[in-house]
Order: C-alpha cells, then sequence, then structure tokens
C-alpha cells in the first residue's frame, strides 16, 4: 500500500504559502491615515510582486512597498529614473505594526519628479514637489 503521508504533508505546507505571500500584499496591514515619509534610498528592487525599496531616515531603515511592476512602469517609475543615494519623498500608508518599519507608498518624488503609482487611489496628502 502507498504512504500517503508525506504528501498529505507537503499539501499541508502548499496550503500555508499563500497565507505568508499574502501578509504584506494589499493594504490591510497598513493604517487608514495617510501618512509622509522621507528619507535617502538605500536599494530599490523593481521585481515582483511589486517594485520596493529601502529607504534610510533618523528612525532607520524602512521596508517600502510601491505599487506592481507593471503600474510602477504606467506611472513613470523605472529603471534609471532615481538609485540608492538619491532623496526621496513619499505618501502613503504606514504599519499598523508601530514597532515595524514597513510603508506602502501611493506616491514617490524623487530628483524633483512625482510618480503616482496608484493613481486611483483617494489620496489626502498632496505628494511633494
Amino acid at each position: 500500500m502507498l504512504d500517503l503521508r508525506p504528501l498529505k504533508l507537503l499539501a499541508a505546507a502548499a496550503l500555508l504559502i499563500p497565507a505568508a505571500a499574502m501578509a504584506h500584499h494589499g493594504w490591510n496591514w497598513t493604517e487608514e491615515k495617510e501618512s509622509r515619509l522621507s528619507g535617502t534610498i538605500v536599494s530599490i528592487d523593481y521585481g515582483n510582486p511589486h517594485t520596493s525599496l529601502e529607504l534610510r531616515n533618523a528612525q532607520g531603515v524602512w521596508e517600502v512597498d510601491l505599487a506592481p511592476p507593471s503600474a510602477s512602469t504606467r506611472a513613470g517609475f523605472v529603471k534609471g529614473v532615481a538609485k540608492p543615494g538619491d532623496r526621496a519623498v513619499l505618501t502613503g500608508h504606514r504599519s499598523r505594526d508601530a514597532g515595524e518599519l514597513a510603508f506602502k507608498a501611493e506616491t514617490i518624488t524623487v530628483n524633483g519628479k512625482t510618480y503616482d503609482v496608484y493613481p486611483n487611489r483617494p489620496k489626502t496628502l498632496k505628494p511633494a514637489g
């Protein structure tokens, strides 16, 4: 008889992956109130599932999620418009977890230009610039 225990264990583990992957996707992990965040770009990743960057300020290094690469590209935020060392100002939403330096950005202003990566989201703060 075929032992199905390893297969059952693998199936159970596979069910946990989507929950972990969705942990910081969407907006449920963020505060409702919009905030502004500024600092110096440490690194940028234009890959899936969303464009992201690390931003350093007096509070530490923030993990910043922008939009998926296709939306970032439509907004004009593509490779070459920003680089590590550039100063950036973002509008968006902080993590609900006050101990976590995480931010979901709606706009990013860098080198004098603002990129609205979520143009259809209502905004209460005007972008920098």
